[in-house]
């Protein structure tokens, strides 16, 4: 089949399921408990059912009908879930709306809120207050005071070594670290993400800072629709400016080094192999925490994702290795198995599914990918690695346009589901 015959096709495809759409009710926003924002020992009894009453539920749930594979045995995670990405169909879950503490995932939301602030060109340097309270322990890129960095380099930062020194650097880029918890707080609300609460911007253990495996999955698809967010979190390693020297000569130099993403699943390491079909997202660990990853994977034109917190294997890698196995079950079991719930889509969503809109304009999407000019057909963006990214196992994100349909009666339809940009993978 020829590329205009595929795309066409797809259009179709794109089409018929939004007319379809059409016959079902307005979407429900569901409501979520209001707890004390601190973990429990023990999943609750009543825990929030954003998405679906069962995964308001404790314990395993998934409908294992004939040829249906059973799940994985011997999964330790307090917290898991198997979602299909662009669907939104929750596959299966396990205690998805435990509030537990996030680690580092919490990354994720720190930059699905930040990132259309600062153009990635954009350079600051570096002051002493910039880096006063970053915590005790924390993972660092090595970022230094008195030196410039621009915000790619900060974001590859984040992405790569988990860097809390440039989370805090572009915290106080963004008016300080209290506003930008603020704002994370106010996004998270904005998803849905009604089980998150956000005390540090790092996921630096704090009281009363949680979240849970379903608001962390609803977290990475919001941010997999941007294209920047796509590249920093596929990077598997990149250049990272160094500290200014001077030279016996006296003059300035100023040499960079190697940053390895420690998203083991997308960069390896002795006990495990990368994933096939890996395209992020970001992994954490802390005391209180433990292990906690949300990855996105496809395969086959499937794009999964899975988040698992704290397993209770003490094993290297651990929390790989199960998100490993329920990717496996997930791949398998997609299409045949009914799902449990959905990944609801953002409040603002929710509210523009529901309204017409005028007019032969158009009206852009925003994150969810329209282009914003009416044009139904989608065009092929290559988003790839970070410039500086070493090869052979180095993975680029793409995306096939955004789901933009402008229905002949002017009436501008938001998919329920909010659907996810294609990946393509691309090895270079």
């Amino acid at each position: 089949m020829s590329a205009p015959q595929k795309t066409t096709r797809r259009s179709l495809l794109v089409t018929s399921a939004v007319v379809s759409s059409l016959a079902l009710s307005v979407p429900v926003s569901y409501a979520a408990p209001s707890p004390s924002p601190t973990p429990s020992a023990t999943p609750p009894a009543n825990m929030s059912t954003v998405g679906g009453e069962r995964l308001g539920q404790p314990g395993t749930q998934v409908e294992l009908a004939s040829g249906v594979p059973v799940l994985p045995k011997k999964l330790s995670a307090r917290s898991w879930i198997v979602a299909d990405a662009e669907s939104g169909e929750v596959l299966a879950a396990h205690n998805a709306h435990w509030r537990l503490a996030p680690a580092s995932t919490l990354k994720m939301l720190f930059a699905d809120t930040l990132l259309p602030k600062f153009p990635s060109s954009t350079e600051y340097e570096v002051t002493p207050s910039d880096l006063v309270d970053v915590g005790s322990g924390s993972s660092l890129v090595g970022i230094k005071e008195g030196e410039s960095y621009t915000v790619h380099d900060l974001w590859l930062g984040v992405f790569l070594r988990s860097g809390n020194d440039a989370v805090h650097v572009l915290s106080k880029m963004n008016g300080g670290i209290d506003k930008t918890v603020a704002e994370m707080n106010a996004h998270a609300e904005e998803l849905q993400a009604l089980d998150t609460h956000a005390v540090s911007p790092d996921g630096y253990d704090a009281p009363g800072q949680v979240s849970s495996a379903y608001d962390l999955t609803l977290i990475a698809r919001s941010g997999l629709q941007k294209e920047d967010f796509r590249e920093y979190c596929s990077t598997v390693s990149a250049k990272f400016p160094g500290e200014t020297k001077k030279t016996k000569k006296g003059k300035k130099v100023r040499e960079s080094f190697e940053i390895q993403n420690t998203n083991r699943l997308l960069s390896g390491d002795a006990d495990i192999s990368v994933y096939q079909g890996i395209a992020g997202v970001k992994n954490g660990n802390t005391t209180n925490a433990g292990a906690t990853f949300t990855g996105v994977a496809e395969r086959n034109g499937k794009v999964l994702l899975v988040t698992v917190m704290n397993p209770e294997k003490d094993e290297h890698n651990e929390v790989y290795k199960e998100t490993a196995q329920l990717f496996d079950w997930g791949f398998k079991a997609a299409g045949k198995v009914q799902p449990v719930g959905e990944l609801v889509p953002p409040r603002s969503a929710v509210e523009e599914s529901a309204q017409p809109v005028a007019g032969d304009s158009g009206a852009d999407t925003g994150e969810a990918g329209g282009s914003g000019d009416g044009e139904p057909a989608a065009k092929p963006v290559v988003g790839a690695a970070a410039e500086g990214a070493s090869g052979g196992v180095g993975i680029a994100l793409g995306v096939i346009g955004g789901l933009l349909v402008l229905l002949a009666t002017g009436v501008y339809l938001v998919n329920r589901r909010w659907p996810l940009p294609d990946l393509v993978r691309r090895r270079r």
